[in-house]
C-alpha cells in the first residue's frame, strides 16, 4: 500500500520529532491498563500483486489493552479489539457507475512486544489473531443495496504480523500500526474436481490509534 506506507513514514517522522521534543525522565516500563480506538485503512491483497493504493476501505477499531513489563524497558502488550477490515471497489464505465464495499468485522487479539526507546517513545512488533464475527457487501450508485454474507462461507480465522510506533503523553498515547495478514479471507473448496479459494486474498490494514491509560 503506497498511501499507507507514505502515511506510516509521515507519522513516524512526526513521532520522532515529538520524541525529540519530550524530556525522557526514565526508560522504565510500567504496568498499564487502558482503552483504545482508532481509524483503519484496510485493503485486500494477493500474493502475486501485494498491497497497493487501490480499493482502500475506511473503518475503525476499539477495545482494551494491557502493558505488562518484563524488564526496565521491554513489555508484553496484549490487546482485545473489535476491528473492521475489507476492501472497496469503485467502478465507472459505459454500463454502470458506483462502488461496492466488502466489509469484514473481526474480534482481534494482538500480542506485541513493546520496547520503550525512552519513557515517551516506543516501538511495537508481534502478531495478531482474529475471529470473523460478521461480513457484508454494500453497494451504492447504479447498484444499490446491502447483503449479509454467511461467515461459514469465509475463513473465520485470520492471523498475521504487526508492527508500529507510539508516543506517550500520559495518560494519553497516540500511534500508528500496520497489520499484514498471512491467511486468506476465503475458504478453499473443491467443485467438480477443481480446488479453488474465493476470495483468494489476505487482509492488509493500517491503523492510527489513540489510547487512554486507566490506572
Amino acid at each position: 500500500m503506497k498511501i499507507q506506507s507514505k502515511l506510516l513514514f509521515a507519522v513516524t517522522l512526526f513521532m520522532t520529532a515529538a520524541f525529540g521534543a519530550l524530556h525522557a525522565q526514565s526508560e522504565n516500563v510500567t504496568t498499564e491498563f487502558g482503552v483504545k480506538g482508532g481509524f483503519n485503512m484496510s485493503n485486500l491483497y494477493d500474493d502475486s500483486n501485494g498491497p497497493d493504493d487501490n480499493n482502500v476501505l475506511y473503518g475503525f477499531n476499539a477495545g482494551v489493552y494491557a502493558t505488562l513489563p518484563i524488564s526496565d524497558f521491554i513489555a508484553i502488550q496484549p490487546e482485545l479489539l473489535f476491528t473492521t477490515k475489507g476492501s472497496e471497489l469503485k467502478y465507472n464505465n459505459a454500463f454502470a457507475e458506483g462502488n461496492a464495499k466488502f466489509k469484514l468485522n473481526y474480534i482481534e487479539l494482538p500480542l506485541l512486544v513493546r520496547v520503550n526507546v525512552t519513557k515517551n517513545f516506543n516501538i511495537q512488533a508481534g502478531g495478531y489473531a482474529s475471529y470473523l464475527v460478521s461480513s457484508k457487501v454494500t453497494g451504492s450508485g447504479d447498484f444499490e443495496g446491502s447483503e449479509d454474507i454467511d461467515t461459514d462461507d469465509l475463513n473465520k480465522f485470520d492471523a498475521g504480523i504487526a508492527a508500529g510506533v507510539g508516543v506517550d503523553f500520559s495518560p494519553i498515547s497516540i500511534g500508528v500500526r500496520y497489520n499484514y495478514g498471512l491467511t486468506t479471507v476465503g475458504k478453499e473448496r473443491t467443485v467438480l474436481g477443481t480446488t479453488y479459494t474465493f476470495p483468494d486474498a489476505k487482509n492488509s490494514n493500517l491503523t492510527v490509534y489513540l489510547s487512554y491509560r486507566l490506572n
